[in-house]
């Protein structure tokens, strides 16, 4: 196997949460609001990158969890909390209605959800990062201070599940070696693997679908290398693998995200 050596210290590279707000969670909204503007009307209802979702649902998605998210944070300020969606299936039923509502509907809502998130977030004071939300009531959990950084993976994730031009290829090597360190403890595959980005000379133990990493030298993970972008859109489900390598030969099993 070969020898993987990680980076002493990720932290220094990790943008921090104003950076995102103010310049990269920006940024990746103009190139979807450019890539929306470009659909003619048929190219909505054309099938996206995730299995039963056409575009319109994927753009439903984006704006109803910037919706969502600010929904939140403005009940963190207010000091009454609120969860992202009322239920899971009110959240489905959300995305639908809004699927339908037409190529109009859709765009206008995506372009005023970008803002509504940057205004909700830009009000909560550093001291409430530590501050618990809940996606649905008694569902997944997650810290104030993590917002950003979601929103940002939402939107560069779901930009190329469009499957309409923009895709991992396009994406920073910032984020692309971001998004390996938010799915470096998902348990997505069936066994623990580290992946190495070419690109970056850096790697990332993968953990298996029991959280577990590899304790022991004579039982290494399998490396499987490649981009970073390459690696990072692979762990989260998607595509085939494609421009990867393992040294096993075959690649580990990746689950759906």
């Amino acid at each position: 196997m070969t020898e993987v050596t990680p980076p002493a210290d990720r932290s220094a590279r990790r943008p921090g949460r104003h950076d995102v707000l103010e310049h990269h969670l920006p940024e990746a909204d103009r190139r979807l609001v450019r890539t929306v503007d470009g659909f003619a009307d048929a190219d909505w209802t054309a099938p996206s990158g995730l299995p039963g979702w056409t575009r319109a649902h994927v753009v439903a998605h984006l704006a109803l969890n910037a919706e969502g998210l600010a929904g939140a944070l403005r009940g963190v300020v207010a000091g009454e909390p609120v969860p992202m969606y009322r239920t899971p299936e009110a959240r489905d039923d959300d995305i639908a209605a809004l699927a339908a509502a037409g190529p109009a509907e859709l765009r206008s809502r995506l372009l005023a959800s970008g803002p509504v998130f940057a205004e909700a977030a830009a009000a909560v004071p550093d001291d409430a990062d530590g501050v618990v939300l809940e996606r649905t009531p008694g569902d997944r959990r997650f810290r104030v201070g993590d917002v950003a950084w979601m929103r940002w993976r939402e939107v560069e994730i779901h930009h190329a599940d469009l499957a309409a031009g923009y895709g991992p290829r396009d994406w920073s090597p910032a984020f692309a070696a971001h998004l390996l360190d938010a799915m470096a403890g998902r348990g997505a595959t069936d066994a623990p693997l580290t992946a190495r980005a070419s690109d970056l000379d850096e790697a990332w133990t993968i953990a298996g679908a029991d959280r577990s990493t590899p304790a022991r030298a004579d039982d290494p993970a399998p490396v499987v290398t490649g981009t970073a972008a390459a690696l990072a859109w692979w762990v989260t489900g998607r595509g085939t693998g494609e421009g990867l390598t393992s040294e096993g030969g075959e690649l580990p099993r990746i689950g759906a995200w």
